[in-house]
């Protein structure tokens, strides 16, 4: 049985091509087919990816690492041919069958209850950067299309999956994965990865990778606060900011989702990831097809930092809305912390003015200027101006906010609907819930099924209506609780849990629908905080609220986690007030700015409770950030020192892409018997050319020459002269002519 198979697929591997090969000279990747070696191989970057087809017809990782030679040898892994062991191969996409203990990719129930599924290779095409490849069941019409797509740049690789049904009877996907990387055999692995809660978002975390499966995940229908679907692994010990391997990837999906971290008893570490399998389950009738998440995977050779850049450059470029080339982020206010529930056109209009008045360049309002919104029990789902507060609608407030010289902006809350609402007064059955059971409320309120095409068109109707009828250039789109009791009555029982993908598809759909039919709109993914950060999400929304918790403390470890896995031009970052609502510490308006510089700077303090000094302070620090923003939001981000752990002393470095200007931010908790500052080694300059540098919001120690080398601020360093509980300052650095 084996010869034969090997003699067919010698056979079709031939008629597919031999050795061909296809480079997109435009994105500098190429991709390539050694008929005889029956390998493929994506080169993008300095990264080399490989792959290619056994003598059983699997198709298993060849090489996944640092860009090899285009004469380097890549051979098949030979199998181990252990006793005991059904499988060992570390496949691309394993169905569940044949043997396989390990995660696999796609699990199946047929009509007959059969649940093998043993998946081979059946034909192949090169594009460009682009490799596809189709699979098919040893006996079933069952076909697997793997999608593989290389960056050029950045050597970060796309990969996801499609199974189409083609047999005469339906069947049940009960797991579909985007597929597994698969890492060079070894014990020595650690795993890093960002967890957290509501307002401690993004945490990282590090253990080593043992004989055992790590599960990351998320079962709330969003992305979630507890983890990013997103990894890393090392070598052991062996991984700085600036040194050692590390692989690393990221699911681009918005709803429930789970990746897995293996090592197998032969000390194979496989990731795999897509659907999270947990209440999953998607009938598929003859015709019909499913494709999993992206998943995107990429290689640094230099540590976390390279690692970093590689993301956010390929996000800037590839994933974002306006790639290659994403707008800067305006500078914006949001009135939530003035005002709360207790909007009226005048007052939102002195705001505006005030705002204004310090450089603001977008001003958003934000919840209680819908129908009947007097607080969190009513009005979702209504989405059109409170007529008491609005009584000319949202025109005229809009009209005042665009003469001040800023545009305008609306919090929107589009999938969920309070029980006091016309909305749901009038169609129950539109929420998320299992008929004759309890419906749970969070915040006072249901999530609405979007999965339901007619709740998909209302929601698409109504946000289409705000935009149509008003200039509006902005939406803050939150999404404030979880799923509960996740049914969908209206479908036959076996076909409720499609909920879990048709829900996010329509959810991206109406984004893509905005977006085309009103191509100026800019949108926030916010979810509770950082509910719902992920590349999916990322196509189509221009930047992501990073948390309910504004502290600017916290906020350090917040955002130094955020970083590791995504670009600073989508991290919003807000100044707001002190004490902090969120755990009262008092902090200056100083600390405060240059804590949320970091990102994209937003205001969100009551500033009808300013002094004239706090707004002669919001006023410089905003015209400073404007003349830096091209550089945190463009350039390339340094972490030189870790709020982690209780840390002392945090401090970051963005460098603009030509590396003639970078800014140095530097945090210190607490002075502890007057020791000093520490030394602070800047990254990334020229080091033959010649920097100026200044002080912001604080001063440098005396004896800091006000111009030196690269090579001097590098090697030499320099110091911040702190003092006091949570001080901070910048350093801005220019190279001369």
């Amino acid at each position: 049985m084996r010869l034969m198979w090997a003699r067919k697929l010698g056979l079709m591997m031939a008629v597919a091509g031999f050795c061909a090969a296809a480079v997109s000279s435009a994105q500098n990747a190429t991709s390539a087919y050694d008929a005889a070696k029956h390998v493929f191989r994506l080169d993008g970057g300095d990264v080399t990816y490989a792959f290619g087809v056994n003598r059983e017809g699997q198709l298993q990782t060849v090489y996944w690492g640092a860009r090899l030679r285009a004469d380097d040898p890549l051979n098949q892994p030979a199998p181990m041919g252990r006793p005991f062991e059904l499988t060992d191969t570390p496949q691309e996409f394993a169905g569940w069958g044949g043997g396989l203990t390990t995660e696999p990719s796609l699990k199946i129930t047929f009509p007959d209850g059969n649940r093998d599924l043993v998946l081979h290779y059946l034909s192949h095409q090169v594009r460009g950067n682009e490799i596809e490849v189709t699979l098919k069941d040893i006996e079933r019409e069952i076909y697997v299309t793997l999608h593989y797509k290389m960056d050029g740049q950045t050597g970060i690789l796309k990969r996801s999956a499609e199974v189409t049904n083609k047999t005469h009877s339906p069947l049940v996907v009960e797991e579909m994965q985007a597929g597994s990387w698969n890492l060079p055999r070894s014990s020595k692995y650690s795993l890093h990865y960002l967890s957290g809660r509501w307002g401690g978002e993004d945490q990282l975390q590090t253990r080593s990778v043992s004989a055992a499966e790590t599960v990351l995940e998320s079962r709330r229908g969003f992305t979630g606060h507890e983890f990013a679907p997103w990894f890393a692994i090392s070598e052991n010990g062996a991984v700085t900011e600036t040194a050692g391997k590390i692989w690393f990837g990221a699911l681009a999906w918005s709803g429930s989702w789970r990746i897995t971290v293996q090592q197998d008893e032969l000390q194979q570490v496989r990731v795999t990831g897509g659907f999270n399998p947990f209440d999953f389950a998607y009938p598929l009738e003859p015709g019909q097809s499913l494709r999993s998440p992206e998943f995107y995977g990429g290689f640094a050779a230099h540590g976390y930092e390279e690692m970093s850049h590689l993301e956010s450059e390929f996000q800037r470029a590839q994933v974002l809305p306006q790639a290659p080339h994403p707008r800067l982020r305006p500078v914006l206010y949001n009135s939530w912390e003035a005002t709360e529930f207790r909007v009226s056109e005048e007052g939102q209009e002195q705001l505006a003015e005030k705002a204004a008045s310090i450089g603001v360049e977008r001003f958003v309002m934000d919840d209680g200027w819908f129908s009947t919104r007097k607080d969190d029990h009513a009005g979702l789902g209504d989405w059109y101006p409170d007529p008491d507060k609005f009584p000319h609608g949202l025109k005229p407030l809009i009209a005042r906010v665009h003469a001040l010289g800023m545009d305008f902006g609306l919090w929107v809350e589009p999938e969920m609907v309070n029980e006091n609402s016309d909305l749901y007064r009038k169609h129950p059955d539109w929420i998320i819930h299992f008929d004759g059971r309890p419906r749970t409320q969070a915040r006072s309120q249901f999530v609405l099924n979007l999965a339901i095409p007619e709740v998909r068109a209302y929601v698409f109707g109504v946000l289409d209506k705000l935009l149509s009828e008003n200039q509006i250039a902005f939406l803050k789109w939150d999404a404030n609780r979880n799923w509960s009791e996740p049914g969908w009555p209206q479908m036959a029982a076996d076909r409720q849990k499609m909920i879990y993908v048709r829900y996010i598809e329509n959810y991206y759909s109406i984004l893509r629908e905005l977006r085309a039919k009103h191509p100026h709109i800019e949108i926030e993914s916010c979810s509770g905080g950082g509910g719902r950060v992920d590349l999916g999400v990322m196509r189509y929304t221009d930047e992501v609220w990073t948390s309910d918790n504004t502290d600017p403390f916290d906020r350090l470890s917040i955002q130094n986690g955020f970083s590791y896995a995504y670009t600073p031009q989508v991290m919003m970052a807000w100044v707001t007030d002190s004490p902090n609502w969120y755990n009262h510490r008092m902090t200056s308006l100083t600390y405060r700015f240059l804590s949320a510089m970091q990102g994209s700077l937003g205001i969100g303090a009551d500033l009808n409770k300013w002094t004239p000094q706090d707004f002669a302070t919001a006023k410089q620090m905003i015209a400073e950030y404007k003349a830096m923003r091209d550089v945190v939001q463009h350039g390339t981000l340094h972490r030189l020192a870790s709020p982690q752990d209780g840390s002392n002393f945090a401090a970051t470095e963005s460098v603009s892409p030509d590396e003639r200007k970078a800014v140095v931010f530097a945090f210190l908790h607490s002075e502890q018997m007057q020791y000093p500052a520490p030394v602070v080694h800047p990254r990334g300059m020229r080091e033959d050319a010649v920097y100026t540098v200044r002080a912001l919001g604080g001063n440098l120690e005396a004896g800091t020459p006000p111009k030196a080398s690269g090579a001097y601020w590098m090697n030499h360093g320099f110091s911040f002269r702190l003092e006091g509980d949570y001080a901070a300052a910048a350093a801005i650095f220019e190279a001369q002519p």
